[in-house]
Protein backbone atom coordinates (compact mmCIF):
# COMPACT_ATOMS: atom_id res chain seq x y z
CA UNK A 1 0.00 0.00 0.00
CA UNK A 2 1.39 3.62 -0.84
CA UNK A 3 -0.69 4.82 1.63
CA UNK A 4 -1.46 8.72 1.77
CA UNK A 5 0.73 11.38 0.50
CA UNK A 6 0.51 14.71 2.04
CA UNK A 7 1.59 17.81 -0.17
CA UNK A 8 2.24 20.61 2.02
CA UNK A 9 4.61 21.71 5.23
CA UNK A 10 2.54 24.19 6.67
CA UNK A 11 -0.74 24.20 9.29
CA UNK A 12 -3.27 22.37 7.07
CA UNK A 13 -0.20 19.36 5.84
CA UNK A 14 0.54 18.87 9.07
CA UNK A 15 -2.63 18.57 11.00
CA UNK A 16 -3.88 16.24 8.01
CA UNK A 17 -0.63 14.03 8.32
CA UNK A 18 -1.53 13.42 12.18
CA UNK A 19 -5.36 13.52 11.42
CA UNK A 20 -5.35 10.05 9.35
CA UNK A 21 -2.19 8.78 11.29
CA UNK A 22 -4.53 9.37 14.73
CA UNK A 23 -7.96 7.27 12.86
CA UNK A 24 -5.75 4.25 12.21
CA UNK A 25 -4.34 4.13 15.04
CA UNK A 26 -7.76 4.82 16.64
CA UNK A 27 -9.21 1.82 14.32
CA UNK A 28 -5.73 -0.44 15.06
CA UNK A 29 -4.89 -0.44 11.65
CA UNK A 30 -1.49 0.49 10.25
CA UNK A 31 -1.36 3.44 7.28
CA UNK A 32 1.77 4.46 5.65
CA UNK A 33 1.60 8.82 5.61
CA UNK A 34 3.98 10.87 3.64
CA UNK A 35 4.70 14.30 4.06
CA UNK A 36 6.46 16.31 1.27
CA UNK A 37 7.82 19.51 2.15
CA UNK A 38 10.64 21.44 0.68
CA UNK A 39 11.41 23.29 4.02
CA UNK A 40 12.90 21.24 7.75
CA UNK A 41 10.34 23.24 9.78
CA UNK A 42 6.43 24.42 10.25
CA UNK A 43 6.81 28.04 9.19
CA UNK A 44 4.14 30.00 12.17
CA UNK A 45 3.23 32.25 9.29
CA UNK A 46 0.52 34.32 10.87
CA UNK A 47 3.14 35.72 13.34
CA UNK A 48 5.78 36.87 10.50
CA UNK A 49 4.62 40.75 11.08
CA UNK A 50 6.38 40.58 14.01
CA UNK A 51 10.10 40.67 15.05
CA UNK A 52 12.81 38.50 14.73
CA UNK A 53 10.90 36.09 12.06
CA UNK A 54 13.61 33.68 11.90
CA UNK A 55 12.05 31.89 15.13
CA UNK A 56 8.54 32.02 14.41
CA UNK A 57 9.11 28.03 13.24
CA UNK A 58 9.14 24.30 14.25
CA UNK A 59 10.87 21.24 13.17
CA UNK A 60 8.77 19.02 11.53
CA UNK A 61 10.17 16.19 12.51
CA UNK A 62 9.56 17.11 16.43
CA UNK A 63 6.03 17.13 15.14
CA UNK A 64 5.29 14.38 12.91
CA UNK A 65 8.25 11.85 13.80
CA UNK A 66 7.64 10.72 17.08
CA UNK A 67 4.03 9.41 15.51
CA UNK A 68 5.49 7.59 12.31
CA UNK A 69 5.06 10.05 9.71
CA UNK A 70 8.07 9.36 7.15
CA UNK A 71 9.02 13.14 5.51
CA UNK A 72 10.62 14.00 2.24
CA UNK A 73 12.33 16.87 2.02
CA UNK A 74 11.81 17.85 -1.32
CA UNK A 75 9.71 20.58 -3.41
CA UNK A 76 6.46 18.91 -5.38
CA UNK A 77 6.74 20.03 -8.83
CA UNK A 78 4.01 18.27 -10.47
CA UNK A 79 0.76 15.72 -9.90
CA UNK A 80 -0.53 12.91 -12.08
CA UNK A 81 -4.06 12.11 -11.38
CA UNK A 82 -4.49 9.21 -13.24
CA UNK A 83 -1.02 7.39 -11.99
CA UNK A 84 -1.55 8.24 -8.59
CA UNK A 85 2.23 9.93 -8.81
CA UNK A 86 3.47 13.27 -6.81
CA UNK A 87 6.81 14.55 -8.40
CA UNK A 88 9.27 16.09 -6.11
CA UNK A 89 12.71 17.47 -6.37
CA UNK A 90 14.94 17.21 -3.55
CA UNK A 91 17.69 20.03 -2.94
CA UNK A 92 19.82 18.14 -4.32
CA UNK A 93 17.87 18.34 -7.48
CA UNK A 94 17.41 15.07 -7.70
CA UNK A 95 14.03 13.93 -9.19
CA UNK A 96 11.79 11.55 -7.43
CA UNK A 97 8.05 9.46 -8.22
CA UNK A 98 6.04 9.21 -4.95
CA UNK A 99 3.14 6.95 -5.54
CA UNK A 100 -0.30 7.84 -3.83
CA UNK A 101 -3.44 5.72 -2.64
CA UNK A 102 -4.83 8.77 -1.34
CA UNK A 103 -3.36 12.71 -1.88
CA UNK A 104 -3.72 15.67 0.24
CA UNK A 105 -3.18 18.81 -1.02
CA UNK A 106 -2.04 21.05 1.28
CA UNK A 107 0.27 23.79 -0.16
CA UNK A 108 -1.27 26.57 0.98
CA UNK A 109 -1.21 30.02 -0.36
CA UNK A 110 1.27 32.53 -2.20
CA UNK A 111 1.11 36.50 -2.17
CA UNK A 112 0.36 37.95 -5.61
CA UNK A 113 3.36 40.14 -6.99
CA UNK A 114 2.06 42.96 -8.94
CA UNK A 115 3.41 43.86 -12.28
CA UNK A 116 4.63 47.45 -11.80
CA UNK A 117 8.01 49.23 -12.45
CA UNK A 118 10.58 48.72 -9.64
CA UNK A 119 8.19 45.49 -7.87
CA UNK A 120 11.59 43.81 -7.31
CA UNK A 121 12.28 46.49 -4.16
CA UNK A 122 8.89 45.75 -2.58
CA UNK A 123 9.41 43.35 0.71
CA UNK A 124 6.52 41.47 2.08
CA UNK A 125 5.86 39.12 5.03
CA UNK A 126 4.54 36.08 3.41
CA UNK A 127 7.07 33.40 3.43
CA UNK A 128 9.89 33.39 5.99
CA UNK A 129 12.77 34.03 4.13
CA UNK A 130 10.91 37.40 3.17
CA UNK A 131 9.85 38.15 6.76
CA UNK A 132 13.44 37.80 7.66
CA UNK A 133 15.17 39.83 4.86
CA UNK A 134 12.84 42.89 5.68
CA UNK A 135 13.73 42.37 9.45
CA UNK A 136 17.27 42.50 8.42
CA UNK A 137 16.54 45.68 6.47
CA UNK A 138 14.75 47.26 9.29
CA UNK A 139 17.82 46.45 11.75
CA UNK A 140 19.97 47.96 9.10
CA UNK A 141 18.30 51.53 8.59
CA UNK A 142 19.74 53.59 11.41
CA UNK A 143 23.34 52.50 10.02
CA UNK A 144 22.07 54.03 6.39
CA UNK A 145 22.85 57.74 6.23
CA UNK A 146 20.09 59.66 7.93
CA UNK A 147 17.64 62.03 5.90
CA UNK A 148 14.02 61.65 4.81
CA UNK A 149 12.62 58.16 4.42
CA UNK A 150 15.14 56.65 6.72
CA UNK A 151 12.40 55.77 9.41
CA UNK A 152 9.70 56.23 6.75
CA UNK A 153 7.93 52.27 5.73
CA UNK A 154 4.65 52.52 2.74
CA UNK A 155 2.62 49.53 3.57
CA UNK A 156 0.60 48.47 0.06
CA UNK A 157 -2.84 46.74 0.95
CA UNK A 158 -5.04 47.31 4.22
CA UNK A 159 -6.02 44.53 4.65
CA UNK A 160 -5.29 41.89 7.88
CA UNK A 161 -1.91 41.56 7.03
CA UNK A 162 -1.08 45.19 5.83
CA UNK A 163 -2.47 46.11 9.26
CA UNK A 164 -0.73 44.19 11.14
CA UNK A 165 2.74 45.20 9.75
CA UNK A 166 1.98 48.28 9.64
CA UNK A 167 0.80 49.01 13.33
CA UNK A 168 3.88 46.60 14.39
CA UNK A 169 6.22 49.10 12.19
CA UNK A 170 4.96 52.25 14.05
CA UNK A 171 6.16 51.13 17.18
CA UNK A 172 9.24 49.27 16.08
CA UNK A 173 10.80 52.43 13.77
CA UNK A 174 9.65 54.74 16.59
CA UNK A 175 12.13 52.50 19.12
CA UNK A 176 15.10 51.96 16.74
CA UNK A 177 14.83 56.45 15.73
CA UNK A 178 14.38 56.34 19.47
CA UNK A 179 17.84 54.50 20.25
CA UNK A 180 20.09 55.24 17.15
CA UNK A 181 18.99 58.47 15.52
CA UNK A 182 16.17 61.13 18.19
CA UNK A 183 14.25 63.11 17.13
CA UNK A 184 14.31 61.59 13.30
CA UNK A 185 10.87 61.61 11.53
CA UNK A 186 9.15 57.94 12.03
CA UNK A 187 6.40 57.95 9.47
CA UNK A 188 4.65 54.62 8.48
CA UNK A 189 1.97 55.18 5.73
CA UNK A 190 -0.63 52.67 4.84
CA UNK A 191 -2.08 52.90 1.51
CA UNK A 192 -5.29 50.84 0.03
CA UNK A 193 -7.23 51.33 -2.99
CA UNK A 194 -10.20 50.84 -1.41
CA UNK A 195 -12.30 53.76 0.09
CA UNK A 196 -12.28 51.96 3.54
CA UNK A 197 -9.71 50.20 5.71
CA UNK A 198 -9.74 46.74 5.86
CA UNK A 199 -11.98 46.25 3.54
CA UNK A 200 -12.65 42.57 3.57
CA UNK A 201 -13.37 43.29 7.55
CA UNK A 202 -16.35 44.56 6.70
CA UNK A 203 -17.41 48.10 9.01
CA UNK A 204 -17.29 45.94 12.42
CA UNK A 205 -14.03 47.03 13.41
CA UNK A 206 -13.22 49.79 11.45
CA UNK A 207 -13.67 52.64 13.96
CA UNK A 208 -11.12 50.42 16.58
CA UNK A 209 -8.87 50.16 13.49
CA UNK A 210 -9.37 54.06 13.15
CA UNK A 211 -8.63 54.90 16.47
CA UNK A 212 -5.61 52.56 16.82
CA UNK A 213 -3.82 54.04 13.02
CA UNK A 214 -4.56 57.51 14.93
CA UNK A 215 -2.88 56.79 18.29
CA UNK A 216 -0.18 55.31 16.66
CA UNK A 217 0.78 57.85 13.71
CA UNK A 218 -0.17 55.69 10.98
CA UNK A 219 -1.29 57.80 7.64
CA UNK A 220 -3.97 56.22 5.43
CA UNK A 221 -4.24 57.09 1.81
CA UNK A 222 -7.29 55.63 0.60
CA UNK A 223 -8.55 55.21 -2.79
CA UNK A 224 -4.91 55.13 -4.55
CA UNK A 225 -2.69 52.35 -5.72
CA UNK A 226 1.43 51.77 -5.53
CA UNK A 227 1.83 53.13 -9.36
CA UNK A 228 6.52 52.46 -9.03
CA UNK A 229 8.82 51.88 -6.79
CA UNK A 230 12.49 53.63 -6.34
CA UNK A 231 14.55 52.50 -3.81
CA UNK A 232 14.49 55.95 -2.02
CA UNK A 233 10.17 56.67 -2.77
CA UNK A 234 7.21 54.86 -4.22
CA UNK A 235 5.06 56.73 -6.56
CA UNK A 236 1.30 56.38 -6.06
CA UNK A 237 -1.41 56.55 -8.35
CA UNK A 238 -2.34 59.73 -8.06
CA UNK A 239 0.99 60.86 -8.38
CA UNK A 240 2.00 61.26 -5.14
CA UNK A 241 5.46 60.77 -3.94
CA UNK A 242 6.84 58.95 -0.85
CA UNK A 243 10.37 59.35 0.39
CA UNK A 244 11.52 56.09 1.59
CA UNK A 245 13.46 53.05 2.25
CA UNK A 246 11.02 50.20 3.30
CA UNK A 247 8.44 49.74 0.59
CA UNK A 248 6.24 46.47 1.88
CA UNK A 249 3.68 44.70 -0.43
CA UNK A 250 0.31 42.86 1.28
CA UNK A 251 -2.12 43.06 -1.21
CA UNK A 252 -3.59 39.71 -2.38
CA UNK A 253 -3.17 35.87 -2.15
CA UNK A 254 -3.78 33.02 -4.02
CA UNK A 255 -3.55 29.13 -3.81
CA UNK A 256 -0.21 27.78 -4.35
CA UNK A 257 0.71 27.30 -8.03
CA UNK A 258 0.50 23.55 -7.75
CA UNK A 259 -3.34 23.45 -7.53
CA UNK A 260 -3.36 24.26 -11.20
CA UNK A 261 -2.19 20.52 -11.22
CA UNK A 262 -5.31 19.15 -10.17
CA UNK A 263 -8.11 19.25 -13.07
CA UNK A 264 -11.54 20.01 -11.54
CA UNK A 265 -13.01 23.43 -10.93
CA UNK A 266 -10.77 26.23 -9.11
CA UNK A 267 -12.37 29.52 -7.68
CA UNK A 268 -10.85 33.31 -8.57
CA UNK A 269 -8.71 32.33 -5.97
CA UNK A 270 -6.95 29.21 -7.90
CA UNK A 271 -8.88 27.02 -4.68
CA UNK A 272 -10.42 23.59 -5.62
CA UNK A 273 -13.89 22.59 -5.57
CA UNK A 274 -14.24 20.17 -2.66
CA UNK A 275 -17.65 18.01 -1.13
CA UNK A 276 -18.47 17.68 2.13
CA UNK A 277 -15.88 15.43 3.08
CA UNK A 278 -12.54 17.88 1.56
CA UNK A 279 -12.80 15.47 -1.91
CA UNK A 280 -11.85 17.32 -4.52
CA UNK A 281 -15.03 16.99 -7.14
CA UNK A 282 -14.52 14.42 -9.66
CA UNK A 283 -10.66 14.03 -8.78
CA UNK A 284 -11.04 10.66 -7.90
CA UNK A 285 -8.45 9.84 -4.23
CA UNK A 286 -7.09 13.52 -4.25
CA UNK A 287 -8.49 15.88 -0.90
CA UNK A 288 -7.67 19.47 -0.41
CA UNK A 289 -6.78 21.70 2.66
CA UNK A 290 -6.17 24.72 3.74
CA UNK A 291 -5.35 27.50 1.54
CA UNK A 292 -5.97 25.22 -1.57
CA UNK A 293 -9.41 24.22 -0.85
CA UNK A 294 -13.14 26.37 -1.53
CA UNK A 295 -15.16 24.57 1.00
CA UNK A 296 -17.97 25.68 2.36
CA UNK A 297 -17.64 26.72 5.98
CA UNK A 298 -21.38 27.45 6.51
CA UNK A 299 -24.56 28.26 4.19
CA UNK A 300 -23.44 31.48 2.17
CA UNK A 301 -20.04 31.09 3.34
CA UNK A 302 -16.88 29.59 1.79
CA UNK A 303 -13.83 29.16 4.08
CA UNK A 304 -11.03 31.77 4.68
CA UNK A 305 -7.63 31.75 3.82
CA UNK A 306 -6.49 32.10 7.32
CA UNK A 307 -4.73 30.03 10.21
CA UNK A 308 -7.80 28.92 12.01
CA UNK A 309 -9.78 27.32 9.28
CA UNK A 310 -6.61 25.45 7.78
CA UNK A 311 -6.21 23.73 11.52
CA UNK A 312 -9.90 22.23 11.08
CA UNK A 313 -9.45 21.53 7.48
CA UNK A 314 -6.55 19.65 7.88
CA UNK A 315 -7.77 17.54 10.89
CA UNK A 316 -10.64 16.59 8.50
CA UNK A 317 -9.10 15.81 5.64
CA UNK A 318 -6.36 13.64 6.84
CA UNK A 319 -9.51 11.78 9.08
CA UNK A 320 -11.33 11.51 5.81
CA UNK A 321 -8.65 10.53 3.40
CA UNK A 322 -7.63 7.88 6.06
CA UNK A 323 -11.36 6.31 6.38
CA UNK A 324 -11.55 6.34 2.52
CA UNK A 325 -8.72 4.23 1.88
CA UNK A 326 -9.63 2.19 5.33
CA UNK A 327 -13.20 1.78 4.31
CA UNK A 328 -14.27 3.50 7.61
CA UNK A 329 -17.16 6.76 7.67
CA UNK A 330 -16.25 9.88 6.77
CA UNK A 331 -16.76 13.02 8.84
CA UNK A 332 -18.76 15.64 6.56
CA UNK A 333 -16.48 18.99 7.62
CA UNK A 334 -18.11 21.42 10.13
CA UNK A 335 -16.35 24.94 10.78
CA UNK A 336 -15.81 26.19 14.10
CA UNK A 337 -17.23 29.27 14.56
CA UNK A 338 -15.56 32.19 12.77
CA UNK A 339 -13.87 34.27 14.56
CA UNK A 340 -10.67 37.22 14.06
CA UNK A 341 -8.32 38.34 16.21
CA UNK A 342 -6.60 41.31 14.61
CA UNK A 343 -3.14 42.89 16.37
CA UNK A 344 -2.62 46.21 16.18
CA UNK A 345 0.46 46.91 18.07
CA UNK A 346 0.85 48.77 21.29
CA UNK A 347 -2.67 49.82 20.87
CA UNK A 348 -4.07 46.66 21.78
CA UNK A 349 -6.22 44.37 19.33
CA UNK A 350 -9.60 43.89 17.89
CA UNK A 351 -11.46 40.40 18.27
CA UNK A 352 -14.90 39.78 16.25
CA UNK A 353 -16.96 37.28 16.35
CA UNK A 354 -19.30 35.54 13.30
CA UNK A 355 -18.63 36.77 9.28
CA UNK A 356 -20.35 40.02 10.20
CA UNK A 357 -17.26 40.55 12.63
CA UNK A 358 -19.28 41.95 15.53
CA UNK A 359 -16.52 43.48 18.06
CA UNK A 360 -16.40 41.41 21.15
CA UNK A 361 -13.45 42.48 22.63
CA UNK A 362 -10.53 45.41 22.11
CA UNK A 363 -7.22 47.24 23.93
CA UNK A 364 -5.21 44.79 26.32
CA UNK A 365 -8.44 42.15 26.42
CA UNK A 366 -8.05 41.44 22.97
CA UNK A 367 -4.77 41.69 22.85
CA UNK A 368 -4.19 38.99 25.54
CA UNK A 369 -6.20 36.37 23.26
CA UNK A 370 -4.14 37.51 20.32
CA UNK A 371 -1.43 36.33 22.33
CA UNK A 372 -2.83 32.75 23.24
CA UNK A 373 -4.01 32.62 19.34
CA UNK A 374 -0.20 33.85 18.46
CA UNK A 375 1.93 31.60 20.70
CA UNK A 376 -0.09 29.03 21.95
CA UNK A 377 -2.91 28.13 20.31
CA UNK A 378 -1.70 27.42 16.56
CA UNK A 379 1.67 25.40 17.94
CA UNK A 380 0.92 22.09 17.39
CA UNK A 381 2.48 19.69 20.41
CA UNK A 382 6.47 18.84 19.68
CA UNK A 383 8.04 15.28 20.87
CA UNK A 384 4.43 14.19 21.87
CA UNK A 385 2.94 11.73 19.87
CA UNK A 386 0.04 11.23 22.29
CA UNK A 387 -0.64 14.79 23.00
CA UNK A 388 -0.63 15.41 18.99
CA UNK A 389 -3.11 12.74 17.93
CA UNK A 390 -5.67 13.71 20.82
CA UNK A 391 -5.05 17.37 19.38
CA UNK A 392 -5.81 15.60 15.69
CA UNK A 393 -9.12 14.70 16.46
CA UNK A 394 -11.36 16.91 13.94
CA UNK A 395 -13.83 17.56 16.93
CA UNK A 396 -10.79 18.48 18.95
CA UNK A 397 -11.18 22.39 20.50
CA UNK A 398 -8.32 24.76 21.04
CA UNK A 399 -9.77 26.38 24.50
CA UNK A 400 -8.92 22.24 25.30
CA UNK A 401 -5.51 23.33 25.43
CA UNK A 402 -4.44 24.57 28.74
CA UNK A 403 -0.57 24.40 29.64
CA UNK A 404 1.38 26.78 27.96
CA UNK A 405 4.09 25.41 25.53
CA UNK A 406 7.36 26.35 24.54
CA UNK A 407 7.69 28.57 21.67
Amino acid sequence: MSGIVVVGGGFAGVWSAAGAVRLARAAGRELPVTLVSPGDDLVIRPRLYEAGPDRMRVALDRILGPVGVRRVAAAATGIDTTARTVTAVGSDGRTDEIDYDRLILATGSELVRPELPGAELLFDVDTLPAATALDAHLNRLPDLPPGDGRFTAVVAGAGFTGLEIATELADRLGALAATRAPGERVRVVLVERADALGPELGPGPRAEIADALAALGVESRLGVSVAAVEPDRVVLSDGTHLTTRTAIWTAGVRAGALTAAIPGTHDRLGRLAVDENLAVTGVPGVYAAGDTAAAAAEPGHQVMQCCQHALQLGKFAGHNAAADLLGLPAAPFTAAPYVTCLDLGSHGAVFTNGWDRRVVATGAVAKDRKRKVNELWIYPPTDDPDELLRQADYRFSVRQITEPRRV
